[in-house]
């Protein structure tokens, strides 16, 4: 994947635009590139600073955000447009069970501030007494497997998703979970900043606690139990590097056998009630996890466990409840995102709603945002990229003949899907009404976990998306062997796509996003994926020795980057990223010095096709982060941080080093003998 957000809880989406309609603005615009460049650096010295820094200099983080970059600008200017669609379904009177129904409602609820106070608990309250009623484990996990239906997960997660090892079929997953900090590393870092945040945390818990009628003084020590409570599944989870390995986390089990590794876990009632039917397997993830979850439910109190549930289903429903709910959960939020303040009721409201129904309103937004011919320049981009990946290959010394074809068919087999879906999903049985608007968030939900589970022994859906065509990211999917690329990644805020040369595009979108997402297919874990999508050995043994020792070598560089004093960046667990940045670099060079732009060699604002296209993908990461935020990057996310994302692998490309005449001396410099050799 391009770009996430490590602190986005589900599923990886921001947002966007791309190619405006409507005659040209008669103003000269200024030059994309040299706009933003910090002149007073070399590019020798901090290529990134050079291209980026004249706007970072000028543009200061917003006080309700963690970080200021491209991304942002694209996605407040998609907001506004969002939200003009919202409120006008609000207003039209819509048959029940239109698009414009189901949108005007939600978003009605969700700005009616004036009943969410009113209503206080109430919406909440026939759940949180599910809660207090519980009397055992099986009615504690019973009711986990109730409320994690409508969007509140503990204990561990679960999801449907395709068969690593048989892309054609869909499948139910266990996986570790039921932590509350974003990383197991929270639980066990032993510096100030660390210490501080378990200390908060522990707070937070017993201020929700508290505000839900809780004693106090009860709330307090619950808090601290329910600390303890989570670092014993931390204890047992699996670093995030460790993630990386597909083998490793598939672990395949017969439905019979679960009770042998939860005793205390009514596996038959919990996949009752979740819906999870006709299975006679499961792929468990991480089962050293699920055996110490085990031996928690034997020996943590069972009134620890409710207070632990109870906790998770308020701060999970934070956003439909009084404001003093969701102002305590940004509060805590801050000491990872370092915003200063919340973001106002609308945005938070619209963010709500692309989670639930994203690809309803992407319909609606690409009828006006995107056009067929922005639609071809990057799907004719794809098969430039796709024909440059080719002839790479094909000029490898380190990889044999055999592997190569093979590499082959899994590079023409790729399917690129560009722009918004050909087939939309289905959202008509989706239920939202104006009875609260947590009422319409729990109704999605169930859609939701209806929606996937009913995927089970189904034909897999290759033509689905699992982003919305104005997200501002895009992914390479391995089961299905394929690029995902939104409407919304190929903006650049105030220029249509046609102002754009291909120098800058080739840079932003050809190497940032659609060389990337190529090679990811064949990065440290794409790579163990076919043609097929299937988890299986392609390469020869030797072919995979000397892989592995070349994606030593940028684990090993990136291991030494230390981006804020005491967080290094992890080399292992970015590697997989890392390989892709380079890989798309290098390959939208190739495709570039085919174009007209590059033979002509003509200069636009001073810059040569060659600075340009370097330049192009630098703005690709224009922006600059907090501290506490990118603390927390560093910890949670297998992306580097954005400058590392540009200084990073430029020093491994050897156009660079002519491009901008770096010596040896300089800080950009990187011997040629050290330079990572890989795709």
């Amino acid at each position: 994947m391009r770009l996430v957000s490590p602190l986005l809880a589900t599923a990886f989406i921001i947002s966007v635009t791309s190619c405006k309609s409507g005659s040209k603005d008669s103003t000269a615009k200024p030059d994309v590139l040299a706009v933003n460049l910090d002149t007073s650096m070399r590019p020798a010295e901090d290529f990134f600073q050079y291209a980026n820094g004249g706007w970072i200099n000028k543009n200061p983080i917003p006080n309700e955000q963690s970080s200021w970059d491209i991304g942002n600008l694209v996605i407040e200017e998609n907001l506004k447009r969002l939200r003009e669609i919202s409120e006008s379904a609000a207003k039209s009177g819509a048959s029940a069970g239109s698009s414009e129904q189901k949108i005007g409602d939600f978003w009605t609820m969700a700005m009616d501030s004036a009943k969410i106070e009113a209503d206080g608990l109430q919406p909440l309250q026939p759940w949180l007494d599910k809660v207090n009623a519980i009397s055992d484990l099986k009615g504690l996990v019973a009711t986990v497997a109730e409320l994690k239906k409508m969007g509140s997960s503990t204990l561990f997660a679960d999801f449907i998703t395709q068969d690593d090892k048989n892309s054609d079929a869909m499948t139910y997953k266990l996986w570790q979970g039921g932590i509350g900090l974003p990383e197991r590393e929270y639980y066990f870092k032993s510096d100030s900043t660390t210490i501080n945040i378990r200390n908060e945390y522990v707070k937070y818990i017993a201020k929700i606690l508290t505000m839900a009628g809780e004693d106090a003084t009860a709330s307090a020590t619950s808090a601290k139990n329910i600390l303890a409570l989570e670092t014993k599944l931390a204890l047992a989870s699996r670093k995030l590097e460790d993630l990386r390995d597909p083998y490793a986390n598939y672990n395949k089990m017969a439905i019979a056998d679960l009770g042998k590794m939860n005793a205390n876990i009514d596996w038959t009632n919990f996949l009752g009630i979740t819906g999870i039917k006709s299975l006679d397997s499961v792929i468990v993830g991480q089962p050293e996890f699920f055996k110490a979850l085990d031996n928690a439910l034997k020996t943590v109190p069972l009134s620890d466990w409710k207070q632990y549930v109870k906790f998770n289903l308020i701060t999970d429903f934070a956003a439909t409840l009084p404001d003093q709910y969701g102002v305590a959960a940004f509060e805590f939020s801050k000491l990872f995102s370092g915003a200063k303040e919340r973001r106002p009721r609308w945005k938070r409201a619209i963010s709500a709603e692309e989670g639930v129904m994203g690809e309803l309103l992407g319909k609606l937004y690409v009828k006006e945002f995107f056009n067929e011919t922005a639609k071809k320049r990057y799907e004719d981009m794809v098969e430039a990229i796709r024909a440059a990946l080719k002839d790479r290959i094909g000029q490898l010394t380190w990889m044999s003949d055999s592997t190569k074809q093979k590499a082959y068919a899994k590079l023409a087999a790729i399917k690129k899907k560009v722009g918004y879906p050909d087939k939309w999903k289905d959202f008509s049985t989706m239920q939202m009404g104006r009875e609260s608007y947590f009422q319409n968030m729990v109704s999605s939900n169930l859609w939701w976990h209806n929606y996937n589970t009913n995927k089970l022994g189904k034909p897999v859906d290759r033509d689905e998306w699992d982003m919305f065509p104005q997200t501002y990211n895009a992914y390479y999917n391995p089961s299905n062997n394929e690029i995902v690329l939104p409407a919304g990644i190929f903006t650049v805020p105030g220029y249509r796509d046609e102002e754009l040369d291909d120098a800058t595009v080739y840079g932003y979108a050809g190497a940032s996003t659609i060389g990337h997402e190529i090679t990811h297919g064949f990065d440290d874990e794409g790579r163990q994926f076919d043609a097929k999508g299937n988890l299986v050995s392609w390469w020869t043994k030797g072919d995979e020795e000397e892989f592995k020792k070349r994606a030593d070598v940028i684990i090993k560089q990136f291991d030494e980057y230390e981006p804020v004093k005491g967080y290094h960046i992890n080399g292992k667990a970015t590697t997989g990223e890392n390989i892709a940045d380079l890989g798309g670099i290098l390959l939208g060079i190739e495709a570039f010095k085919k174009t007209k732009q590059y033979k002509d060699n003509k200069p636009i604002a001073g810059l040569n096709p060659m600075q340009r296209y370097f330049l192009g993908y630098a703005l690709g990461w224009l922006g600059h982060t907090r501290e506490e935020q990118l603390k927390n990057h560093l910890l949670t996310d297998v992306h580097s941080p954005a400058k590392y994302r540009v200084n990073g692998p430029f020093v491994d490309v050897d156009e660079f080093f002519t491009t901008f005449n770096v010596k040896e001396g300089d800080k950009m410099y990187r011997a040629d003998s050290i330079r990572v050799r890989i795709w």
